[in-house]
C-alpha cells in the first residue's frame, strides 16, 4: 500500500499546503507516482482509493493523463465528482485554486464530466453519505450509471451510521465496502451489504 500527498500551492506558485492547487497539476503528480509504484512493484495496474478531491482527482488522470491504461479501480469516498454547492468552497478559491474547481457547474467540472464519466477499462465505486457538510449535496459523489460504476450511499445500507465527510474514510462500513470493490472484478458488487456498527 502506498499513499500521495499533493496539492501543494500557497497562492504565489511555491509549495505550502497540500491538496489545494490545481486539480491538472495535482493529477500529473499522481501519474508520476503511479508510474514510480509500478516500476518498484513490477503490477501492471494499480487500484486507488481516494477521499474527496482524492476520488475526483484521479479521474482527470485516468481521462486525461493515460491512467485508463494503468488503473485497474477507482474508489471514491465522499467524492466531489461534481462539485459542491457549499457557500465557502468559492471564498476559498482565491488561495486554494482546487477549491475553486471543486464549485459546482466550474469549468473544470464541464470538461470532466463531459462525455463519459467513467471512460476506460476501470472499475469505479463511489460511496457517498447523507450526512456530507463539504460535498453538497452528497448526491454529486455519484457518477452516472454504468456498467462499470457502483455508487453507494452508506445510509442506504446502514440506516443509523452517522459519519460525515471527515468520518467516512474511518467507516467500518466503508471500508468493508472498498475492500470489496478491490477484491473482486469489476467495481463494489451492489448487492454486497457490509456488517453495520452498533451504537
Amino acid at each position: 500500500m502506498y499513499s500521495l500527498d499533493y496539492g501543494s500551492y500557497n497562492g504565489s506558485g511555491a509549495f505550502g499546503i497540500y491538496g489545494v492547487g490545481e486539480i491538472e497539476r495535482s493529477a500529473g503528480e499522481l501519474r508520476d507516482f503511479v508510474a514510480d509504484v509500478r516500476a518498484r512493484t513490477g503490477a501492471a495496474k494499480v487500484g486507488l482509493v481516494g477521499h474527496s478531491q482524492g476520488g475526483l482527482m484521479p479521474r482527470y488522470f485516468i481521462k486525461n493523463l493515460g491512467g485508463a491504461a494503468v488503473v485497474d479501480d477507482l474508489v471514491g469516498l465522499a467524492p466531489s465528482n461534481h462539485g459542491t454547492t457549499n457557500p465557502f468552497a468559492p471564498i476559498a478559491g482565491s488561495s486554494c485554486p482546487a477549491c475553486r474547481q471543486q464549485v459546482a457547474g466550474s469549468a473544470f467540472l464541464r470538461d470532466l464530466n463531459a462525455g463519459d464519466e467513467s471512460p476506460g477499462d476501470v472499475s469505479y465505486t463511489q460511496v457517498v453519505t447523507r450526512y456530507d457538510e463539504v460535498v453538497v449535496p452528497y448526491t454529486s459523489g455519484y457518477l452516472a450509471p454504468d456498467a462499470n460504476v457502483t455508487n453507494v450511499t452508506l445510509q442506504d445500507l446502514c440506516p443509523s451510521d452517522t459519519s460525515e465527510h471527515l468520518r467516512v474514510p474511518y467507516d467500518t462500513p466503508t471500508i468493508a465496502l472498498a475492500l470489496n470493490a478491490l477484491g473482486r472484478s469489476g467495481p463494489a458488487d451492489p448487492a454486497f451489504r457490509p456488517a453495520c456498527a452498533t451504537l
